[in-house]
């Protein structure tokens, strides 16, 4: 049956203060096999905000069997409430009462992974953005803050650890071999960070100092099998809270600070206060089973769910519109940790390659939204990168144009200000104008404009004055509801460089002296142009460096320019963008000559370049590995109005394979004395060792190639006697992908056997294999999913195969035959059953049909209605459609 009736939109130009506050929540939960029960006791108030009348009041609820309910003591009948599918309304007779009601769920059979449900025997919860709605009857809204008292009731032999928010107070044992725990919160919360564990999971313990002299407890509990994965992540911990003191001055505020690991989890983390809920691939690590990207993300993880304690959790959202609030300016912040404990460049190039593939496609798509949308249909569609990665770039560019200092005052200012409340984004650029002095007014439109702004850059130079001349032009394209955008403020952060690749100094003219040889330029209008004097020679510029704004730059480079950057700038992300834009431009012309059916030919500029690079003893592994990476697939189809992703494809593994023939001596030089430090080096993970071997690792990828049997042997040698993850996974992707058959069954059967205990591991190998280029992709894909260690109900399994098969495996997922779009839409329909958050999130790919050439868009849309036509959609996954049809 089709959906006949659309969900309702929610505006924030609707928004209104809630009728009613909730003082204190005291829930009991008696937790059973087959069910659970309950029972909450609210003492609520008027909201001293409003008139003194006394409306109707309205609760969330969700899947919820009502068994009773009580006001102020007296038990209600069913005449004396209104109950619906989603809400219970209540007429309250004064202006504070006590509500009280028992309702029963059934958590064993939540596959939807919202509200309190079973992973692995272990009772747990999720509950942002909306799902405690699906535990109790509540206000289930940001904006209504209470103080938490949570006692649970478990069978103990089975759950023997009864974990809540806050601090324990009591616990004991009951009759039947039943027992119970107290837990209570000192801190307002909104419902969305309370959580509740009960499970036979074990402990690693630690203390941290704060800088006040306290000592807090450390817990991370997981099961049993992973007890020896936890220290990474403890480190990590410990890190995160001594820089938060150390960067932003914010200190820990309970007596316990506690991570558990869940299997089954829709998101990576979830910030709780205190109680920290970890999808376990995001937490658990140990050198044998995660790759050193594994152990950075973890790293990264841990400290962004950690910085939330302030950043989220002390100072919260006022309403679900104002999401990057708290995560835009935490990302921003675990970003800038990551950076300080790692190499800061190759942590701004990453960040930057994720966002152009990834968010500048969604802010070119149906899905297109400001970073504060103005309305939305179903919230967990808006857990996007808009909101968190470009949310994170909108705070960087204040920190940029205000400098550390004053950011860091202004973000003292808005802790203090706003400690114990629900704000907004105002609320944060307020404290930002207090400090600064600046009117941000028009920079508030990076919140409310949605796309990506594009600058047209043009300059002269007149050597006769010595004067340079930067012409900046700003606009940015039509999105879904929005059109004629107003300009924004972009920081342009940019260098002059001389013919030896010295920056000049830089004065504009009115200026007495030169201020520095780089400088922010912050463009305000459509088009404005800036005056450097005293510039002694024609010089380069070096634009947009460290990429200061989120934008698409447009200036004439040729190509022995970016020959030329990619060898001098000074700025180190410009050096690699300068790469990618020269390997970007080879491809292109190598899909120009597949379309003639002329003999692909590739520019020999980019060989020598990266000869040139690699013969450099001295250029840090991390940045000589990023500088040698080809821009990925994702990124080239971004570049065309309509691409063909075939014959993108092609071209980028012929370039690959071009480099790899003409470059294999001095990789291999290369490969073999990286290789033989990692054989006498003990596995870290640290810096300089994850460059190592990320270097060496893509000089493999490149040598497997060339199809040197030695090189094969040297692949298998490597898979096999590696003492890490990082080092065997890359090798048997290398054979899963080489025409090496023998080899690579060979490997993958002895992975398999080796690790099929460990899911997080079997998750690698199940993607290594979805995302394999090579023909029939599809059949192997189909394969995976009977494998006993594949579930449609374990978000993680449905990532790793059917996510990575879609986003990865472009040849197999575009095939022209249109069978990798069927099968997507096959599965979709079958998890939107199951779990609508990850069915929304799955169907990504054929949402940004207009991005391709006809043929397929024609085929996209087809699956994309064969869906809407499927039966009765969920809301999350009607919004998308509804919007990716509607283009």
């Amino acid at each position: 049956m089709m959906r006949t009736e659309q969900p309702k939109m929610i505006a924030l130009s609707d928004y209104r203060l809630p009728d009613y506050l909730i003082d204190e929540t005291h829930l009991t939960f008696e937790l059973y096999e087959d069910h659970a029960l309950v029972h909450a006791r609210l003492l609520m108030q008027r909201n001293p905000a409003l008139d003194s009348s006394l409306p109707p009041l309205l609760l969330h609820g969700q899947a919820l069997e009502l068994l009773t309910l009580a006001l102020d003591g007296q038990p209600l009948t069913a005449v004396e409430y209104q109950l619906s599918a989603d809400a219970l309304q209540v007429q309250p007779q004064h202006s504070r009462f006590e509500l009280s009601s028992t309702v029963r769920i059934e958590p064993q059979n939540n596959t939807a992974l919202e509200g309190l449900y079973k992973s692995s025997g272990m009772f747990c919860t999720q509950c942002e953005a909306e799902g405690f709605r699906k535990i109790t009857y509540y206000l289930d809204r940001p904006d209504v803050m209470s103080r938490f008292t949570t006692t649970i009731h478990a069978e103990k032999h089975s759950y023997p650890i009864l974990l809540s928010n806050g601090n324990p107070v009591a616990e004991g044992d009951s009759e039947d071999g039943r027992h119970w725990a107290t837990w209570e919160d000192p801190f307002k919360k909104p419902a969305y960070l309370f959580a509740i564990v009960a499970g036979d999971l074990w402990c690693v313990e630690d203390t941290f100092i704060t800088m006040s002299g306290r000592e807090v407890a450390l817990r991370m509990y997981v099961e049993p099998e992973n007890i020896d994965k936890c220290q990474h992540g403890m480190d990590s911990l410990k890190k995160s809270m001594r820089w938060d003191e150390e960067v932003y001055g914010r200190e820990y505020d309970l007596d316990i600070f506690m991570i558990v690991a869940v299997n089954d989890f829709n998101m990576g983390a979830m910030e709780n206060k205190g109680l920290n809920i970890f999808n376990s691939s995001c937490v658990l690590a140990k050198a044998e089973t995660a790759t050193d990207a594994a152990h950075q993300r973890i790293e990264s993880i841990v400290a962004h769910e950690y910085f939330h304690n302030w950043s989220g959790n002390r100072v919260t959202c006022r309403d679900w519109f104002q999401l990057s609030l708290k995560e835009g300016f935490t990302v921003f912040r675990d970003s800038e940790f990551s950076a300080d404990m790692n190499s800061r460049v190759v942590k701004r190039i990453e960040d930057v390659a994720y966002l152009r593939t990834h968010q500048f496609a969604e802010d070119a798509g149906p899905m297109a939204h400001p970073v504060r949308p103005a309305q939305y249909m179903e919230i967990s569609n808006f857990y996007t990168l808009t909101i968190y990665e470009k949310g994170a770039e909108v705070v960087r560019m204040l920190h940029t144009l205000l400098g550390a200092q004053t950011f860091r005052k202004g973000s003292d200012l808005y802790f203090e200000r706003h400690d114990g409340q629900a704000v907004t984004c105002d609320d944060f650029i307020a404290a930002m104008e207090s400090v600064s002095g600046t009117d941000l007014t028009q920079f508030k439109r990076w919140y409310s404009q949605a796309g990506t702004p594009q600058l047209h850059i043009s300059d002269s130079y007149d050597a006769a004055t010595q004067t340079y001349q930067l012409t900046v032009k700003q606009s940015c394209p039509d999105t879904p509801g929005q059109s004629n955008k107003l300009p924004f403020v972009i920081p342009l952060s940019m260098a002059l460089l001389n013919a030896q690749g010295v920056a000049l100094p830089l004065q504009l003219a009115g200026e007495n002296t030169a201020i520095a040889d780089e400088r922010v330029l912050s463009i305000t209008e459509a088009e404005q142009t800036f005056s450097f004097i005293n510039v002694p020679e024609q010089p380069l510029p070096s634009l947009l460096r460290g990429f200061s704004a989120p934008v698409i730059m447009d200036y004439d480079y040729s190509r022995d320019d970016l020959v030329f950057l990619l060898q001098h700038d000074t700025d180190g992300f410009n050096r690699w963008e300068a790469g990618q834009q020269l390997a970007l431009q080879a491809i292109e012309d190598v899909v120009g000559q597949l379309y003639e059916t002329q003999e692909p030919m590739l520019d020999s500029r980019l060989v020598e370049v990266f000869r040139a690079l690699l013969a450099q003893e001295d250029l840090d592994p991390a940045m000589l590995a990023e500088f040698i990476a080809l821009p990925g697939t994702g990124y080239i189809i971004e570049q065309y109005e309509q691409a063909d992703p075939l014959a993108i494809h092609q071209a980028r593994e012929y370039v690959s394979d071009q480099l790899a023939y003409a470059l294999k001596e001095p990789m291999l030089a290369r490969y073999h004395a990286l290789r033989k430090v990692s054989l006498q080096t003990p596995y870290v993970a640290q810096a300089e060792d994850i460059a190592r071997r990320r270097l060496q690792n893509m000089l493999l990828a490149y040598l497997m190639r060339t199809d040197d049997l030695d090189i094969v042997d040297e692949c298998v040698d490597q898979f096999g006697v590696s003492d890490n993850m990082t080092e065997r996974l890359s090798a048997l992707a290398c054979l899963v992908n080489s025409p090496f058959h023998d080899e690579a069954e060979q490997a993958l059967e002895s992975f398999a056997d080796r690790f099929a205990d460990d899911p997080i591991v079997m998750d690698q190998w199940f993607s290594v294999q979805a995302a394999a280029v090579l023909p029939d992709g599809l059949e192997r894909v189909q394969h995976l999913l009977h494998h006993p260690a594949f579930s449609i109900k374990n978000p993680n399994k449905v990532r790793a195969v059917i996510g990575a098969f879609s986003t990865q495996n472009t040849p197999n997922f575009h095939a022209l035959d249109g069978s990798g779009y069927a099968f997507l839409a096959d599965k979709v329909i079958e998890l939107d059953a199951l779990n609508p958050q990850i069915a929304a999130r799955m169907i990504s790919p054929l949402t940004r049909w207009q991005r391709y050439d006809l043929h397929q868009q024609e085929m996209m849309q087809m699956q994309l209605k064969r869906i809407k036509n499927s039966g009765d959609l969920s809301a999350d996954l009607f919004e998308v459609l509804e919007k990716s049809l509607a283009v």
